[in-house]
C-alpha cells in the first residue's frame, strides 16, 4: 500500500512537468569561435592588459544570459581576448560593470573558492574535442584560483591544483583577469604543424544581481563544463607534449606534548621528516603519480557533526595526493545539493579509508603510487599504498583497480576492484558499473558490488540504480538501493546497513508570470522527496519519510527560503543510540517541521539557518544549526557556528537535555598567497575543545611554508577530580614544486 501511494504522488505531477520543457535546448549544430592569436614575446602577467601584444588579439563575441533570463543579452559586457606563444596560453578577461569597484562581490581568499559568493569567470577546455572531458580554471576580482577536473558534467575533482598564474585589476569600469595558463598544465593531443581547435567555454558571474552570461550559452540546469554546448577555440598551434615531470618534496619538523595521558604515552618529543610527491605526464593520456612518506600536516580539520539520524556521516576527502582524479576512482551515488537522489549514499572506494581510523586521526603512510589513462573511449588505473603500523594496527597493504569505457558519446560501463590486505586475511570489493544519458535530460547510473573477507568468509551485495530527468522546469528521480547485512566495504562507503532503499522524487522549477514580486523572486521550487527502506534480511519494513516542501523560494540575490513538513515512521529492531540516548526497539510515528534558509551569501553577513521542531521518537526534539559568516574585506573572514539539539522526554529514559556544537573558524589574508587561518570546535557531547590554527605562505604557485598549531582538550565526565586530557602539536612545513 505503501509503496501504491508513493507511485500516485510521483508520477502524477512528474507526468503533468514532461508537457512543459521548452526552453531545455539542444547544442547549436553551429559552434560559437573564439580564435587564438600567436605571439613571440612573453607577456608581464599583471592584470592590466597594457602589452601592446593584446591589440593583436580578437575580441569574442557577446555572451549571451544563462541566469536570469536564458537567451537574452546581458546586461554586463563581457570581453576575451586569447594569446599564446611557446611556453603559455594567455587570456585577457575584461568584466565590464557601471559600478566598478563598488559592484565587486568577495567574501574570501580560500583558493577553490565558493562560486555562489564571489563574482567569478570560469574558462572550461576540451581539448580532445570528445565532449565529456573538461578542465576548468576559474578566478574571482581578486586573482583567487579555482580549478577542477569534470567528467561528463557529472563527476568532479574540485580540488585538482593545476599551475598557472592570475593577477587581477579593478578600476571604476569594472575589473580584468589576466591569465597565463603553462601548455605543460593542459592536455591535448600530440599534433604536429597542425592548428588544433578545442572544446571551450567561459562563463561570468556579476554577483551583485547574480546574472550569469556564457561564450557558448548552456541550459541553466546544466554547467559550463557541460561540453556538448561548448563553442571553438580555435588557431591554437601548442607544442607537442613532452616530459611533463612535477616534483614536490617536503621537509617537515614538529613538536608533540600530551598531559594527563599516563605513563604509557611520552609527555614530550620532537619528529623530523622528510618526504614528497612526483608527478609524471608520460603522455597526454597518461599520469603517473609516487608519493614516499606522504604527510597531510597542511589539510584542512573536519568539522564535527552532531548526528540524529539513522545514517552514517559522509566526511569529504581533504588530503590533496588522494583528491587529484577521485572522479574515476570515487564514483558514487549520492544524495545532491538539491536534495534529489535520496539520502543513501553508496561510494565503492573511498580514499579516506587509507591513512585514517575510524575517528580520522591520521595513520602513517609508507608510500604507494597511482597510474590513471585517459582517453576519449577508455580510461583506466590503479592505485597501491601501503600503510604503516600504528599502535594496534598492524601494517596494511592496499589496492585499487579500476576500468571504463565510453561508449557512444554520454555512455559509460565500468569495473573496479579493491583489495584491503592485512595479517589473518583481505577484504575484496568487486564492482561493476554503468552510466547512461538517455538523451539529453535522462540518465541512469547503476553500480553492483559484492564484498568478500576471507578470514571471516563472509560475503555481501551492495547495490544502487538511480534514474534521473533534468530539464528547466523540473527534475524528477527514482533511486533503488539493495546493501545485505554482511556487506563489508572495506575501502567504500556506504551509510546504511541490511536495507533495502526506495527514493524517488521531484522538484519542480516554476518562473512564470504568475511569479509575483519578480524584481526579489527568481523562482518557485517545491519538491517532494519520499524515502522507503526494508530491512534486507527479514524483509521487514524499516523506516519511512515523506518530506514535502510546498514551499521553497530562490531569490534573485542568490538568497532562498524553504519550508517542509515530514511524516516519519520508523521500526527498530535493535537499541537506537543518537548522541547517546538510548532509544528502545518498538514502533515509532512522528512529524517533523524544517524552516531552511540563506541571506544572500555575497554580503558582508550572510545567515544560513535549518531548523527543525517536532516529535522525535517517543519525545519532542528542536534542533536547529545557526551559522553566520562576517566578511567585511574579502581579506578577512569569520564564521560562527552553532548547533544545537535539544530533547524532550526522548528515549527509554525519557530523557530532556541539550547537546551544544560551538564551531568558529576565521581566515585572514595579506594576500591570496599568504593567509592565516583557524578553527575552533566545542562539543558538549564529549566535552572536548579543539583548535587548529595554520600559516600558509605560497611563496612560489604550489609551493609552500606552513606553521601549524594543533590543540586538543578531552573533559572528563562526571569526575572533576581528574585533570583534562591535553595534547599541543606545533609544525612546521616547507614544500617546494618544480615542474620539469
Amino acid at each position: 500500500m505503501i509503496k501504491k501511494l508513493l507511485f500516485v504522488l510521483f508520477f502524477i505531477p512528474s507526468v503533468c512537468a514532461f508537457a512543459q520543457d521548452a526552453d531545455f535546448f539542444k547544442p547549436d549544430s553551429v559552434r560559437r569561435k573564439l580564435k587564438a592569436t600567436k605571439i613571440l614575446t612573453t607577456l608581464n602577467i599583471d592584470g592590466l592588459l597594457n602589452e601592446q601584444e593584446w591589440n593583436l588579439a580578437q575580441l569574442s563575441p557577446q555572451f549571451i544570459q544563462i541566469e536570469p533570463y536564458q537567451g537574452k543579452a546581458p546586461s554586463y559586457e563581457t570581453q576575451v581576448k586569447v594569446l599564446y606563444n611557446q611556453k603559455y596560453l594567455y587570456f585577457g578577461i575584461i568584466s565590464k560593470d557601471p559600478l566598478g569597484k563598488k559592484a565587486i562581490r568577495a567574501t574570501d581568499f580560500i583558493r577553490d573558492f565558493d562560486f555562489t559568493k564571489h563574482d567569478l569567470v570560469s574558462l572550461s577546455f576540451d581539448a580532445f574535442n570528445d565532449k565529456r572531458n573538461a578542465m576548468a580554471f576559474a578566478t574571482n576580482a581578486y586573482g583567487v584560483q579555482r580549478d577542477l577536473l569534470a567528467f561528463d558534467d557529472l563527476y568532479y575533482d574540485i580540488d585538482w591544483d593545476g599551475l598557472w598564474e592570475v593577477r587581477t585589476s579593478r578600476t571604476d569600469s569594472g575589473w580584468v583577469a589576466e591569465i597565463a595558463i603553462p601548455w605543460k598544465t593542459l592536455r591535448y593531443p600530440k599534433k604536429t604543424d597542425t592548428l588544433q581547435s578545442w572544446g571551450f567555454n567561459i562563463y561570468r558571474n556579476r554577483r551583485l544581481t547574480n546574472e550569469i552570461s556564457a561564450f557558448s550559452p548552456f541550459p541553466r540546469v546544466f554547467s559550463a563544463t557541460h561540453m556538448d554546448y561548448a563553442g571553438e577555440l580555435t588557431n591554437l598551434q601548442p607544442p607537442p607534449p613532452t616530459t611533463n615531470i612535477r616534483l614536490q618534496p617536503y621537509v617537515l619538523t614538529s613538536y608533540d606534548h600530551y598531559s594527563n595521558f599516563g605513563p604509557a604515552v611520552k609527555a614530550q618529543s620532537t619528529h623530523f621528516k622528510v618526504g614528497g610527491d612526483l608527478k609524471w605526464a608520460i603522455n597526454p593520456n597518461s599520469i603517473l603519480d609516487l608519493t614516499a612518506h606522504t604527510d597531510f600536516a597542511q589539510a584542512d580539520a573536519d568539522l564535527q557533526v552532531n548526528n540524529i539520524t539513522r545514517f552514517s556521516v559522509f566526511f569529504p576527502e581533504k588530503r590533496q595526493f588522494f583528491l587529484e582524479n577521485a572522479s574515476l576512482f570515487g564514483f558514487g551515488v549520492n544524495q545532491a545539493t538539491d536534495g534529489s537522489g535520496g539520502t543513501m549514499r553508496y561510494q565503492p572506494f573511498f580514499s579516506r579509508n587509507i591513512g585514517l581510523d575510524d575517528n580520522g586521526n591520521p595513520i602513517p603512510i609508507v608510500g604507494g603510487g597511482r597510474f590513471v589513462y585517459r582517453s576519449s573511449n577508455l580510461n583506466y588505473g590503479a592505485i597501491v599504498m601501503r600503510q604503516g603500523s600504528d599502535n594496534d594496527l598492524p601494517g596494511t597493504n592496499f589496492f585499487v583497480g579500476r576500468v571504463s569505457e565510453n561508449l557512444g558519446s554520454q555512455n559509460r560501463i565500468g569495473a573496479l576492484v579493491s583489495v584491503k590486505n592485512q595479517p589473518g586475511g583481505s577484504n575484496v570489493e568487486t564492482t561493476v558499473d554503468g552510466f547512461f544519458r538517455l538523451g539529453a535530460s535522462n540518465s541512469l547510473n547503476a553500480i553492483l558490488t559484492q564484498s568478500v573477507t576471507t578470514n571471516t568468509g563472509k560475503k555481501g551485495f551492495g547495490g544502487v540504480m538511480q534514474f534521473i530527468r533534468s530539464s528547466n522546469h523540473y527534475k524528477i528521480w527514482w533511486t533503488e538501493s539493495v546493501i545485505t547485512k554482511d556487506f563489508d566495504p572495506q575501502l567504500g562507503f556506504v551509510s546504511r546497513k541490511d536495507i533495502i532503499g526506495t527514493t524517488p522524487g521531484m522538484n519542480y522549477y516554476y518562473r512564470g508570470n504568475l511569479l509575483p514580486f519578480k524584481s526579489i523572486l527568481r523562482a518557485f521550487e517545491p519538491g517532494f522527496l519520499p524515502e522507503l527502506y526494508y530491512t534486507a534480511s527479514t524483509g521487514k519494513f524499516a523506516e519511512m519519510d515523506l518530506p514535502v516542501w510546498p514551499i521553497w523560494l530562490n531569490f534573485q540575490s542568490g538568497a532562498f527560503f524553504g519550508y517542509s513538513v515530514t511524516p516519519i515512521r520508523q521500526h527498530l529492531t535493535d537499541v537506537f543510540q543518537p548522541l547517546n540516548i538510548s532509544i528502545a526497539p518498538g514502533d515509532y510515528n512522528y512529524l517533523m517541521h524544517e524552516v531552511y534558509l540563506s541571506t544572500d551569501p555575497s554580503k558582508i553577513l550572510n545567515l544560513v539557518m535549518d531548523y527543525k521542531t517536532g516529535t522525535y521518537f517517543n519525545g519532542r526534539i528542536s534542533s536547529g544549526d545557526w551559522k553566520l559568516q562576517f566578511a567585511p574585506i574579502p581579506n578577512i573572514s569569520i564564521t560562527g557556528e552553532f548547533n544545537r539539539n535539544h530533547f524532550e522526554g526522548v528515549g527509554e529514559q525519557k530523557t530532556t537535555e541539550s547537546v551544544n556544537l560551538y564551531i568558529l573558524q576565521g581566515r585572514f589574508a595579506l594576500n591570496p598567497r599568504v593567509q592565516l587561518t583557524g578553527i575552533y570546535q566545542k562539543n558538549s557531547l564529549n566535552k572536548e575543545d579543539n583548535y587548529n590554527i595554520r600559516l600558509s605562505w605560497e611563496f612560489l604557485p604550489l609551493s609552500y611554508v606552513y606553521l601549524i598549531y594543533n590543540r586538543g582538550v578531552a573533559g572528563v565526565a562526571n569526575n572533576f577530580t581528574v585533570q583534562p586530557q591535553t595534547e599541543d602539536h606545533i609544525i612546521a612545513k616547507i614544500s617546494y614544486l618544480q615542474q620539469f
